[in-house]
């Protein structure tokens, strides 16, 4: 079964420069190498991010992670994108459950105050998406398999 959760190929926008609002602590996350699916490490050390890089980062986290599964998180953290496997839907419902699904597990972050530019194609057992997440500092492109 193919994963429909992002894959190494996000990449971050433009940032533009906004005033956090004073209740809103910066975005701060661990580096993550994308392409070996693991912390950034420099000097076997971890490393820290903030701002963009650091939603781009709890983005990732939150695809990969499926909602309710691990004690760890709470109930509002992670995605139901899995329980769309073996449903039978067309492909025009598996796009629209995948975009609300995708919406409902980002916009609980409040960094992150919207989701455009939403492309979704359904080729055999693979979903292909990409989307763009408006962040407090800017956007942020991402896309996967």
């Amino acid at each position: 079964m193919s994963s429909i959760l992002p894959s190494v190929t996000t990449t971050i926008g433009s940032v533009i420069q906004t005033t956090i609002p004073a209740s809103l602590p910066l975005a701060k996350e661990y580096a993550w190498d994308f392409d070996n699916n693991n912390f950034l490490l420099l000097d076997g050390k971890h490393q820290a991010v903030t701002g963009a890089a650091a939603v781009k980062v709890w983005i990732w986290k939150c695809l990969k992670t499926p909602k309710n599964a691990f004690k760890a998180y709470d109930g509002n953290f992670g995605n139901d994108i899995e329980t769309l496997y073996g449903q039978g839907l067309s492909v025009a419902a598996q796009k629209s459950e995948i975009e609300r699904y995708l919406k409902e597990a980002l916009l609980v972050n409040a960094y992150i105050t919207g989701i455009s530019d939403i492309s979704i194609s359904v080729e055999g057992s693979q979903t292909i998406f990409s989307f763009t997440a408006v962040t407090i500092y800017g956007e942020v492109s991402v896309s996967g398999v």
